[in-house]
């Protein structure tokens, strides 16, 4: 049993490991506040922010995603 448990663990670590290595990649060429529907998910302002399609709605992102947003989130 133990070995099993553990077989699972590497498993699950594996799959997590694959998610991590494409967030990184992806906050190279996109703000991390940006959703898949190009939506700014951030609670506070920002230039790129347009105004939602529907009232009440997230704002929009046109951010251009060739910037490298990595250094204002590194210390």
């Amino acid at each position: 049993m133990k070995a099993e448990y553990q077989k699972r663990l590497v498993q699950i670590a594996e799959i997590f490991e694959g998610i991590a290595a494409h967030a990184t990649e992806s906050a190279r060429e996109r703000c991390p506040y940006k959703n898949r529907r190009d939506e700014c998910t951030a609670a506070f302002g920002c230039r790129n922010q347009r105004k939602p399609p529907v009232a009440g709605g997230l704002l929009l992102c046109r951010g251009d995603d060739k910037l490298d947003y990595r250094a204002a989130w590194q210390l």
